[in-house]
């Protein structure tokens, strides 16, 4: 695993020894940037089951201001903060070492309004998020014009609403599919 472009760019970054954790393959990486394009620039980033924290530095590499990693196994979180180091980075991402149930029920630590919400669940589990942004109050998450990119198995069908977000559009890279949502304007506090 590497950076793939921004100032820290060609970084190798620590990445799994086992198939237990499931990274996000620079392919897949280089193509949700792309689809993210300059929506990056001095904005802020929730990146949940943030595995090795590839795609938060990315993020960072790439010029956003702040990142907010939610990552609750323990190999996962070791190789998150290795990475960190290793880049040298520190106030720009913080760490949450707890489950994404957890952290969408404390409203109070997220750091929000987010402006680009990216969800790399275990290609199981992400059937459970359409429950998870349902029960937690999360249009005081999503900025205005916010996005919510999903990375799923490409034969999991998401549904067309998820929390206050809508969706947009669905891209498909081999077995992999990332979904685009947007925060609808009709959702209200």
């Amino acid at each position: 695993m590497r950076v793939i472009a921004g100032t820290h760019r060609g970084r190798r970054l620590y990445g799994p020894r086992t198939r237990a954790l499931r990274p996000t393959s620079d392919r897949v990486r280089e193509a949700l940037f792309s689809i993210l394009g300059n929506r990056l620039k001095n904005g802020r980033f929730l990146d949940l089951y943030a595995g090795t924290g590839a795609v938060g530095i990315e993020a960072v590499s790439r010029g956003i201001e702040h990142v907010t990693s939610v990552e609750s196994n323990r190999d996962a979180l070791k190789l998150l903060h290795q990475n960190l180091e290793l880049c040298h980075i520190g106030e720009e991402i913080a760490v949450r070492s707890q489950t994404v149930q957890q952290f969408l029920s404390y409203p109070n630590q997220w750091n929000g309004p987010y402006d680009i919400v990216f969800a790399d669940p275990p290609y199981a589990e992400a059937s459970e998020l359409p429950s998870l942004l349902a029960e937690s109050r999360t249009y005081d998450l999503f900025a205005m014009d916010s996005w919510l990119v999903i990375e799923h198995a490409a034969k999991t069908d998401l549904p067309m609403s998820l929390g206050c977000t809508q969706f947009l559009r669905r891209y498909r890279y081999g077995d992999t599919a990332l979904s685009l949502y947007t925060r609808s304007s009709t959702v209200t506090a």
